[in-house]
Order: C-alpha cells, then structure tokens, then sequence
C-alpha cells in the first residue's frame, strides 16, 4: 500500500497569507494566518496557520510530498523592476521601501521553505492567475467549465480566461498590469477614504446610496473599454506604479477635490463615486463574460480573484444568464492562491484523474479551519471560571431561538472555522432579521463600523426563493439578489424624495435588517449537508416564528480578523453589546460574566480601521 500524497499550498509576503493542506487531492484543511495572529490582512508567512493545517493530518513538514508556493518571485520582481525602470527617477521613494523585504526574504523562497518547515522535497511555483484558475475550476462542480480571473495584480497578469477541462486548465488570453479593474476599484476605494485591500466591500455598500453621475467620466477620461470586456486605464490618472498613494493630484482635480480623509464625515460625493464606479466594474464583469461565452463555448463558469467576491457584480452575471451555472471560489483572493497552488500541483503537475459530479463542490462548505470540541472548551470555561450552562442539542437549538425570536444578538461559534473572507454559520453573531433596529445596533453597538454597512441573510436552503430573487443556491455568500417583490414595503412619495443617507432608516420590508436600501440582500443559503447545526437552528427559528431567515455577519469588530479559538470569540462577546454567546453547546449570558482585565480602551482601540 503506498503512502498518502500530502501536498501543501502556501500564500504569502503581500497580504492574505495562508496555507492549505491536500491528502491525495482531497482538501483537509485551510486557513489565513490573520485568525492566528489577530493582525488583519496579515501578509507574513503563514507558519501558524501551516501549522493548523499540518495537525489536523496528524503529520509533520516531513510527511510532505510538495510545498507549492501560489506564484513566481523572480517573476513578480521582474515586474517591480521593469515598472520602476519605466518611470525613473520618479517612484524612487516607493522603489526603495519595497527593496529591503524582496531582498531579505521574498526571493529566497525556496530556502525560506525549507528552513521553515525542514522540508527536503520538491516545491513548485505556479503563476499567480494559474493558481486562481485553479482554485476556481478545480473544486467546482463541473468537469468542463471556462474561468474568469481578475484581481489587483499577481506577477504581471490582473485578468485571464480560459478553459478547464478534466484536470487541465489552459489560460487562452489575458490582460497586464497597471491595466487593472481591481486596482481601478482599489483607486476609488483609496479616494473615498476606506482602506485599499480591505475597504472595498465598504465602496460595495455605499454604492446604492449614490446615483452613478461619475460614470461618463471615467470611461472618457480613465478607462477605455472595448466590447469584449478588455481595457486600457489612462495612468496619467494614478500613482500605484510609481508612488505610496492610488491616484495623484490629476486625479483629484478631474473629480475636484482630495481623497476623503478617513473616519471623516461621508457625503454625497464618496456616495456617487461608489455607485459609478460598481457599474463600471458591473459592465467590465459582464462583457467579460459575454466574451467568455462566445470564444469558449461553455456553458459554466468559475470566477477567482479578488473582484470576484464583488457581490454585487455576481448578482448581476447570474441574471443575465450569460452562463447556465456559476460558481465562485469562497476565497477568491490572495489566501485562495494556496489552495489553487495545491490544486495544480495534483492535477496539473501529477497528472490525476478528476471526476466532478456536476452538483456539489469539494470545498466542503469552505470549513476547512480548526474546531474545538465541547470537551476543551468546557476545560477552558472551567479553567478561567467563566460562568456557562451546557446544554443537550435540542436545548441548544430551541432556547438560542427563542432568544434571537426576542431580538438578542446572539455569538455562535460552532465546528471548523471558515476559509475565506466570509463567516458562514461557524463563527457568526447572528440575530433576527425581523427587527427593524438590529442592523443599527449590530453596526454601533456591536461591530462598531459604519451604520450604512448592510447585513446578510442566512436562509434554510430549500427557502430561499420564499424570500428571495433566487432559486439557485449561494452557499458561500457570494451574490446578491432582490427581497422578494412580495415581501417589499413600497416607499412614500416623501420617503422617495429622500436622498444618500436619509435613506438609511426606512423600513423596506418584513425582514429589514437584511434588506439594503435597493431591496437588494447578499445571499447565504444553509444546506444540511454541509452545516446541519446552523441549519438545525434556523429550523427551530422558522418553527417558533414562521422565518426561515436570520441575520448573519461575521464573528469580529471592525478593524479585526474573525475570530477563531473560544478565546477570541469571549474576548469579542465582552468587548461589545453581544447578548448570549453560545460555544459548541455551551451557553454564556453577558448578565453575570466579570469584567475583563485591563481593557476600559479596547473600543477605542478598534474603532479606527
């Protein structure tokens, strides 16, 4: 009997970093290094999360086979390089800081592996977009499928398109840097004030409170789009060649004015300037996929990359029908690049055979992180006195109900951690999407975040086109869709007069806190298959109330990663306005917990991103 393949995958060194582990192509286990080490975004090498992943096989960096790295140093460095080459002396500044780390650690991959992990084997450097590519076709459902990829930038590519087939995957066309539709969303993300990298889902909510006057004069003066969704941006306009800073002083005057100072007060041009740029990146999207459809033939598509966790522009693609199916990669940016990186090494450096059954994925759910059992978490709450009754399952699932049917924000930590940016049931604060006052008191009390910032629904599987705009499954919270026109609360003619912000507070519909202004709900579907304790609760939830749907955002406060151990998630429990907080089956009330030590500023800590 041979021993079994381990293939370890590695994203690192620009942000997102992660690892995930394959055992002979199956996916064990995946996770970013940010819920490790609390530092959002973290860029470092991902040894705890390596390490995660490495003990939930039960084996060693010994035990294995490849280490495959998500793209190609020497390559990326080329790109840095030739850019600065370009514009010198201009850049010089920016030149110069990124020198020191690509010099000390970034080019010496291969070693830094082997010293990190005592690894002697083979270690392999896909291209970025190949490993985007992959992580788009190859857990997918489909044996046949084209894929769309778009991002900021990975060596040189920032869009590609191609075909997989079986266990192959071909890139037929792509587009190169600085042209680039998540860097021109990163501009505007940067120039309406919110954080590149991490804002832009921030420009994705604001957009519906803005009305799109901006778009003529990007596509005039910024972006020149051809039919088949390929462009050239105008880099007179910005300064991430060459600069510290998105956009320059040509851009501002073109759109009159400096960027919004963060944490400053929003007005209505950030909102007008979010909504033209979602439409830009809405068009770019779907000429794309037009293009796609008629070069490949294929009636599926898989998308990865950053934009691809665009919600928006999902909801969108899906309407239009270019494509019969869709499936998105729930870690469409850089920390899916590890697990691409490991799929092409089994299948497209190895060669083995993939049969997919055209239903389900193999992502498992994307709870691919690490779990903790009743048993040490009632070691934990022992240990530090924590006061918790435990309950049976039953218990558990009808008593959690009835507090959310009595709108108490409820902390539910449950099973293997998720793998992406989103919280999909297992390291949740969820209430009811009934109440009219929970999404304010989930964003200021709770999240500590903007107040415009809209929240998910997580609706029993089988329901969702009760509620929704939807009859295909979005188990990953991927795209959007409309309340159903049922279910809409229609506006009065003073409520239509409003504008941007004004809007914020108007009910409009009977689940208000998962509607945004537009009508419009970013989907979780819950199957039984791969969450059945999520799903159990919001059965009960619909038995004791008639909704099958709760809100559902994830288990952290602005500024911070989701949480991953107990631990963090008790930390985040005390620190905020969470009522209960339920761990496996153990139930916390905030009423009788101590304060915690050493921690009267931790608000204020987090309240700035």
């Amino acid at each position: 009997m041979s021993l079994p393949i381990y293939i370890l995958g590695v994203s690192a060194f620009y942000h997102d970093s992660a690892a995930c582990l394959l055992k002979d192509g199956e996916i064990l286990a995946a996770a970013q290094e940010e819920r490790f080490t609390r530092k959002k975004g973290d860029h470092a090498f991902p040894t705890h999360s390596i390490n995660c992943c490495l003990k939930h096989a039960g084996i060693t960096g010994k035990d294995l086979s490849f280490v495959v790295f998500y793209d190609k140093p020497f390559l990326k460095f080329e790109r840095l390089l030739e850019t600065y080459l370009s514009f010198a002396p201009v850049g010089i500044k920016s030149f110069i800081k990124a020198m020191p780390l690509w010099i000390k650690e970034k080019l010496w991959m291969k070693e830094f592996i082997k010293k990190e992990l005592g690894f002697e084997g083979t270690i392999l450097f896909p291209e970025h977009h190949e490993s985007h590519a992959a992580s788009a076709f190859y857990p997918s459902p489909f044996q046949e499928a084209a894929f769309l990829t778009m991002d900021g930038v990975g060596e040189w590519t920032t869009s590609s398109f191609g075909v997989g087939s079986g266990n192959k995957i071909q890139i037929d066309s792509d587009i190169h840097f600085p042209h680039s539709i998540g860097l021109l969303y990163s501009a505007f993300t940067y120039y309406t004030g919110f954080k590149v990298n991490s804002g832009e889902y921030k420009v994705m909510g604001l957009a519906p409170y803005g009305e799109p006057k901006y778009v003529d004069k990007i596509y005039s003066e910024l972006v020149d789009l051809k039919d088949d969704g390929s462009f050239k941006m105008n880099m007179e306009y910005f300064n991430y060649c060459t600069g510290l800073t998105m956009t320059n002083e040509k851009f501002h005057k073109l759109f009159d004015g400096s960027p919004r100072k963060p944490e400053s007060k929003l007005t209505q041009k950030e909102m007008d300037l979010a909504r033209s740029v979602q439409e830009v990146t809405e068009e770019v999207m779907l000429r794309m996929a037009k293009h796609v459809r008629k070069e490949t033939g294929q009636k599926n598509l898989c998308l990865a990359g950053g934009v691809a966790l665009n919600c928006v522009a999902n909801g969108k693609l899906l309407r239009e029908n270019i494509f019969d199916n869709i499936w998105i990669q729930p870690a469409s940016g850089d920390a899916g690049g590890a697990l691409g990186a490991a799929l092409t090494a089994w299948y497209q450096y190895l060669g083995n055979e993939r049969n997919a059954n055209g239903e389900t994925d193999s992502m498992n759910g994307a709870y691919l992180g690490p779990e903790f059992s009743n048993k040490e978490i009632k070691t934990w709450l022992t240990e530090n006195k924590i006061p918790s009754k435990q309950l049976s399952d039953d218990e558990l699932y009808s008593e959690t109900a009835s507090l959310l049917a009595d709108e108490k924000v409820v902390g539910w930590f449950q099973g293997r951690m998720e793998f992406g940016p989103r919280a999909l049931g297992n390291r949740s604060i969820i209430g009811d999407a009934r109440s009219a006052k929970m999404q304010a008191t989930m964003n200021i009390k709770i999240k500590f975040r903007e107040g415009f910032r809209p929240f998910a629904p997580s609706v029993l599987s089988e329901k969702v086109s009760d509620y929704f705009e939807m009859e295909k499954e979005s188990p990953y919270m991927l795209i959007v869709a409309d309340v159903k026109k049922e279910r809409q609360k229609e506006m009065t003619e003073e409520q239509k007069k409003l504008f941007g912000i004004e809007k914020l507070n108007i009910l409009r519909s009977d689940i208000p806190a998962v509607t945004h202004i537009d009508y419009s709900a970013r989907i979780q579907t819950v199957q039984k298959e791969t969450n059945p304790r999520y799903h159990k609760l919001i059965s009960e939830f619909e038995k004791q109330t008639g909704y099958a749907v709760v809100v559902n955002t994830s288990f952290n406060v602005r500024g911070e990663p989701i949480v991953c151990s107990p631990q963090d998630a008790y930390r985040c429990f005390m620190r905020t306005d969470i009522d209960y907080l339920v761990l496996g089956n153990f139930l916390l009330n905030k009423t009788g917990q101590k304060q915690l030590e050493n921690d009267v500023d931790w608000k204020k800590e987090f309240v700035l991103d």
